[in-house]
């Protein structure tokens, strides 16, 4: 049987319709990579009264049917948008979803069931689309997998689903009081379930379930699958991990190349790309003026863009910035987080001002330009899932100094002073002092050796990190689930040739594209 596989994506994010983090750009990229790639692949959010009313004026009405969720019977209307060549089905119900936020209600635990049940639910009802497998994301929607095998297991429709569960955020897991299991699930009277969903007597925990239930398992880098093999990384999760390594995949996500390009970004004030940065030397010099700082294109910009926390490696800064700044290296830190680092980087803008700047907040615009003018990106985080920032920094030729941690481990490549490669410099252990080494080298290669200097940059944004290549590696996974499909592509003596694959007029016949 030669087909495209047909994935339905179940997010409770996705840009452009609803974002408060990573899972937003996920939900919003993979799945338009996922299609170009050779699958069918469509997503399904809840309807959020939050998401703009030019994308909610050009959905239609699919269908409509009732959820069990305990002893509720529960409307549920599955509405329809074609956006960029991707379906997307929203779950409607403003009981749940017409809130002026998606999270931080003394519900969400019923909330967030009710959606991952209608998911499950809404398969049998989508008229034009039989779906192959079911990916889920985080906790939002990780009973999707133990509803499909305990309530609807053995219908004809969904004895061919399979399930992948992707972790992205492991600190949140969906802990819920043991009463949730018997009135919200109705899985009190199935010991198997009820077994696997708890995590202590008194509380069960939604992501484990998905994490036993799933067919196949992945999170966003390949070290950080391994990592959280080990209880310092696993949440107390890992063993689940360890016991289901043969089933556990790591795959990094990508950026929105587009958006974060500078030969073509609105956002700054001079384009210059891999052939000609002369640009960037501009970039770096307006934006040393517009933070206050010293004008002078011999002196490295540092800049940390992100949450000011423990876990991106703040403490590690707080010991060492006074000795950073002393040896005329130049710090530019955008973000907010925890009260002690903000007035930490905001006493030290003062009292170094021209060689420290403190932007405690969000700011899109700042950011773009803070990423082309810099010359280092300081990036030492205490665990990293993926991390996105060093793979923007390097797109724009800004070099990574980063920690051998999760994303950060696999996508930058420590510079070789022997053969001149590499993407950028990394240090092992967490501790200040190493993260100070590293950094005054990658400055004395900047100030001794601009050729190195200028090859690394080369280098670094020359690297491929669009969502293209995590789009081949998920249609591998989701292939291994179906192995009587046979592959889109079709490899030989390591070459991959495409063929065009036919849809169905019934795929095919409903979709326009807006957007």
């Amino acid at each position: 049987m030669r087909r495209k596989l047909r994935v339905l994506f179940a997010a409770y994010e996705a840009v452009p319709f609803m974002k408060t983090g990573g899972l937003g750009d996920v939900g919003g990229s993979l799945p338009q990579a996922l299609k170009a790639a050779g699958c069918e692949c469509r997503v399904i959010i809840p309807k959020f009264m939050t998401i703009p009313d030019e994308y909610k004026a050009k959905m239609t009405h699919v269908t409509d049917f009732y959820v069990s969720l305990g002893w509720r019977n529960v409307y549920c209307g599955i509405e329809k948008l074609t956006y960029k060549g991707v379906v997307y089905y929203f779950v409607d119900n403003e009981y749940y979803f017409n809130r002026e936020r998606p999270y931080g209600y003394f519900d969400d635990g019923e909330r967030i069931a009710y959606f991952s049940k209608a998911v499950v639910e809404a398969l049998q009802y989508l008229p034009d689309f039989k779906c192959d497998v079911l990916h889920c994301n985080d906790w939002h929607t990780a009973l999707a997998p133990v509803f499909l095998r305990e309530f609807y297991q053995g219908l004809p429709l969904y004895e061919n689903v399979k399930t992948v569960f992707s972790v992205h955020n492991l600190k949140f897991q969906g802990q819920m009081s043991d009463y949730v299991l018997g009135d919200v699930l109705g899985l009190w009277g199935i010991p198997a379930a009820a077994s696997q969903l708890r995590c202590d007597e008194r509380s069960i925990n939604f992501m484990k379930g998905a994490l036993l239930y799933s067919d196949i398992l992945s999170t966003v880098s390949k070290t950080y699958a391994e990592e959280i093999k080990t209880p310092f990384f696993g949440e107390r999760m890992d063993g689940i991990f360890r016991d289901r390594a043969s089933v556990l995949y790591g795959v990094m996500n990508g950026i929105d190349t587009q958006s974060w390009d500078p030969a073509t970004d609105p956002l700054i004030p001079h384009h210059y790309d891999l052939n000609d940065r002369s640009g960037k030397a501009l970039c770096k010099a307006e934006l040393q003026q517009e933070l206050g700082l010293e004008v002078n294109p011999e002196r490295p910009l540092v800049v940390m863009i992100g949450r000011l926390t423990e876990q991106k490696g703040m403490d590690l800064v707080q010991r060492v910035i006074s000795e950073m700044l002393d040896r005329s290296v130049q710090i530019a830190v955008l973000g907010t987080g925890d009260k002690q680092y903000e007035d930490m980087l905001s006493y030290y803008a003062w009292e170094r001002a021209g060689s420290c700047s403190a932007c405690v907040r969000f700011d899109e615009a700042l950011s773009h330009r803070m990423y082309a003018g810099a010359d280092i990106l300081l990036m030492p985080s205490l665990f990293e899932p993926c991390g996105l920032s060093q793979m923007i920094a390097m797109r724009y030729g800004t070099l990574p100094v980063v920690r051998e941690t999760g994303g950060l481990k696999d996508s930058v490549k420590p510079y070789n002073q022997f053969t001149g490669e590499g993407t950028g410099f990394s240090f092992a252990n967490y501790n200040a002092h190493e993260m100070l080494f590293t950094l005054m080298n990658a400055c004395e290669l900047f100030w001794t050796d601009k050729a190195a200097w200028s090859k690394l940059q080369d280098s670094a944004m020359a690297e491929d990190f669009s969502w293209d290549r995590a789009a081949k590696e998920y249609l591998s996974m989701y292939e291994m689930t179906h192995p009587e499909i046979e592959p889109w592509r079709k490899r030989k003596d390591g070459e991959t040739t495409e063929e065009p694959v036919e849809e169905t007029a019934e795929e095919t016949a409903k979709e326009t594209v807006e957007g």
